[in-house]
């Protein structure tokens, strides 16, 4: 491998971690809102979390790309406050990426959210303990193989990742060219061989990723994801 498919590897491990660690912690709550909420704006929600699942990632990608560039607001108020563009930067890429993987980690969250047996949470709140210890004494330890199949999809699918980054991160080798750019480069370039080693090395972790979510989720159906697609 050369020095540039090892940043791109290394690249790719950050921004997944970063996105799954960002994921995790806005999505918790998220879930757990949209598992116990009468709002009438629940479908509408969840419709949106939903999204990139059927929407192609280019589409996400170019209005994401409108949003960051340096004459909308958004992008203005990013070089305003970090002097830097927002526009094809690892800032950018962390920002889709979150995006783009939501749902697969927000809906096996909800699904394990609303199995949950409520007597346990009512009569854990009538001894006076609050939502915090409620979440970290009992929500946690009884979603807890959700909580490791909803991170670990986020992760595979922020490395799987290819028309968000390309939109709105470019192609540049050291900052954002993650491993499927650098892939995609090797192809156009005709470095066939190059490319196996990546391509291969993509199979073999997403079979070893899921073999091992399977395996840990046994005899729990991980089928209780709903829609997780790409």
């Amino acid at each position: 491998m050369s020095p540039h498919d090892l940043d791109a590897i290394l690249l790719t491990l950050k921004l997944a971690a970063v996105t799954t660690a960002i994921l995790l912690l806005l999505g918790s709550p998220l879930a757990w809102w949209l598992a116990n909420t009468r709002c009438r704006i629940k479908p509408a929600l969840e419709a949106v979390v939903a999204l990139p699942l059927v929407l192609p990632p280019t589409v996400i990608g170019f209005y994401l790309l409108l949003a960051f560039a340096p004459s909308s607001a958004l992008g203005q108020f990013w070089l305003a406050t970090t002097g830097d563009s927002l526009a094809f930067s690892f800032s950018a890429l962390v920002i889709g990426s979150v995006l783009y993987s939501l749902p697969f980690v927000v809906q096996p969250l909800q699904a394990s959210f609303e199995q949950l047996p409520k007597s346990l949470l009512e009569a854990a709140a009538t001894m006076g303990a609050s939502l915090k210890d409620q979440f970290f004494s009992i929500i946690m330890p009884l979603s807890k193989r959700s909580f490791i199949t909803a991170a670990s999809l986020g992760f595979a699918h922020t490395v799987g990742e290819f028309g968000v980054v390309l939109m709105i991160g470019g192609n540049i080798p050291g900052e954002t060219q993650v491993l499927s750019i650098a892939l995609y480069d090797k192809v156009e370039n005709l470095q066939y061989t190059e490319a196996h080693w990546l391509a291969g090395g993509l199979v073999v972790f997403s079979l070893l990723l899921l073999a091992t979510i399977y395996r840990f989720n046994r005899p729990a159906a991980i089928g209780s994801i709903k829609g997780v697609s790409h």
